[in-house]
């Protein structure tokens, strides 16, 4: 994809109603962690929970699109309020068109954050297609934005905030942030 102008990027984010996340690379940093007994583990950073948080507070529809079938995502989606949690998806792209019919958003208000090759198909017809900082050159020459933050560390957060100010949003949240720690410390 062509680098976008800063206006172009802005009115693309302005458009975004739903935002599909891959998990391994994205959610967490890539590494999977297994013990003896074959059990496994993932790390995600609270950071990404947040900017998750943010989005569905103001009506953006959250999903997860991920190759891989996870116990671990599920309890992750839960933990964060996510309902559509889309495991075992080979074909992101067709997974991603699913979604898009479930919620009635078009290609071009959903959001999509891979980080390799496999989320290629799903970033392609995206409106507003976003990797992480850490992701190959393959892909970050193929979106339209690329987050500051690497996969599992803040890169959902950076996307939420990327979204929320092209939406005009992004002040009035972190005013009503302010006021409610104002009155927390006041009263604490």
């Amino acid at each position: 994809m062509a680098r976008l102008t800063s206006s172009a990027l802005t009115q693309r984010a302005a458009r975004v109603r739903v935002v599909a996340l891959d998990v391994d690379g994205v959610l967490t940093d890539g590494r999977l962690y297994f013990g003896t007994r074959g059990e496994s583990l993932k790390a995600f950073d609270v950071r990404d929970g947040f900017g998750i948080r943010l989005l569905r507070d103001v009506g953006i529809d959250v999903a997860i699109v991920t190759g891989r079938s996870s116990g671990i995502v599920a309890a992750r989606a839960r933990d964060l309020g996510i309902e559509r949690v889309m495991q075992g998806q080979r074909d992101k792209r067709a997974s991603l068109r699913r979604l898009l019919t479930e919620t009635g958003a078009t290609e071009r208000e959903c959001a999509y954050m891979g980080d390799d090759w496999p989320d290629l198909p799903a970033l392609g017809i995206v409106g507003f297609a976003a990797t992480v900082a850490d992701a190959p050159d393959e892909v970050k020459r193929r979106v339209h934005w690329v987050a500051p933050s690497p996969g599992g560390r803040g890169a959902v957060r950076d996307l939420a905030r990327m979204l929320l100010r092209a939406q005009g949003r992004f002040e009035a949240i972190l005013q009503s942030a302010l006021q409610a720690g104002a009155t927390e410390f006041a009263h604490g």
